[in-house]
């Protein structure tokens, strides 16, 4: 039976840790990633495939591209691609711990990581600004056609499409904003999470309002925030039945539809930015035959 990874759906755990990885010269990708397909069961493991690994195993996933550059005054958005994406759910650091050192030896030596981010829940599933995250989320059946491919046939449908990017916060430039100053950045009262009518075009809410778009730009957020020493921020993750509801929302944040950019730039900046395609299951494992696996 062929199904979608259902951690894409499912609630935030209490813990993650993200792993990336890059491509080793000369590894055998195939067999890594058949070693991997038995170990990643879509809830306590998620698995995204990047661009850079479809094409070394000479496949094609349509609407698998490039994540965007983006330049506007101040402003930089770039793209760190890798070349495979894992997001690891739990609730023992430990634990977490222990499952990525296995998966890395698994990969190993067709796969080298390249970053692994420790990611928590935050209060009631708060960013570390204090703000409600992911409050316009689409649910249960709009939420299924966000996030999932349907039609597209065997291999392929109950697959999804991620953006993920690493945001780093300048908490001392928020916390030198007024409250009212850090409310309007969002568009959203930090107590109660009311929208505010009359923010300004600039607050967050109204750069990414995901029915002012044309179509409609829906995805399903699966963001943590993540801290390592004093530093800290939000792993954006975004799932969508294509890339384009994302990339939509991503430009128009910086400015490229009408000069106007983002109010989180005023204190928080991606440092990483990637897409990638989380296959399907298929009897409980990684369905990889769109990869030729």
């Amino acid at each position: 039976m062929t199904t979608m990874q259902a951690g894409i759906l499912l609630p935030l755990p209490r813990l993650a840790v993200y792993l990336s990885f890059d491509l080793a010269p000369g590894g055998d990708a195939r067999a890594a990633l058949a070693g991997l397909a038995d170990r990643v069961d879509g809830e306590r493991v998620v698995a995204g495939i990047g661009l850079s690994t479809v094409q070394a195993l000479g496949a094609h996933i349509d609407g698998l591209r490039p994540f965007p550059v983006l330049c506007a005054p101040g402003i930089d958005v770039p793209a760190t691609p890798a070349a495979l994406w894992l997001w690891l759910r739990g609730d023992d650091r430990g634990e977490l711990l222990h499952r990525a050192r296995a998966l890395d030896a698994v990969l190993a030596p067709a796969f080298v990581r390249r970053e692994a981010i420790d990611a928590f829940q935050y209060l009631d599933g708060r960013d570390l600004t204090g703000f409600e995250d992911g409050t316009e989320n689409p649910k249960d059946a709009a939420a299924r056609a966000a996030a999932l491919v349907q039609g597209r046939g065997p291999g392929l449908d109950g697959s999804s499409f991620v953006a993920v990017q690493r945001w780093v916060h300048q908490f001392g430039r928020f916390e030198a904003m007024s409250a009212d100053q850090q409310d309007l950045s969002i568009g959203r009262h930090r107590v109660g999470n009311e929208e505010i009518d009359d923010a300004p075009p600039s607050a967050h809410v109204k750069r990414t309002a995901q029915e002012s778009f044309d179509p409609p730009a829906f995805v399903v957020r699966r963001s943590m925030p993540w801290a390592s020493g004093l530093d800290g921020g939000l792993v954006f993750v975004a799932f969508g039945h294509s890339l384009d509801a994302f990339e939509a929302q991503l430009r128009r944040m910086a400015g490229q539809e009408d000069g106007i950019t983002d109010a989180l730039f005023r204190f928080t900046r991606p440092v990483t930015g990637g897409y990638y395609w989380c296959p399907p299951l298929a009897d409980g494992r990684l369905d990889l035959r769109a990869l030729g696996i």
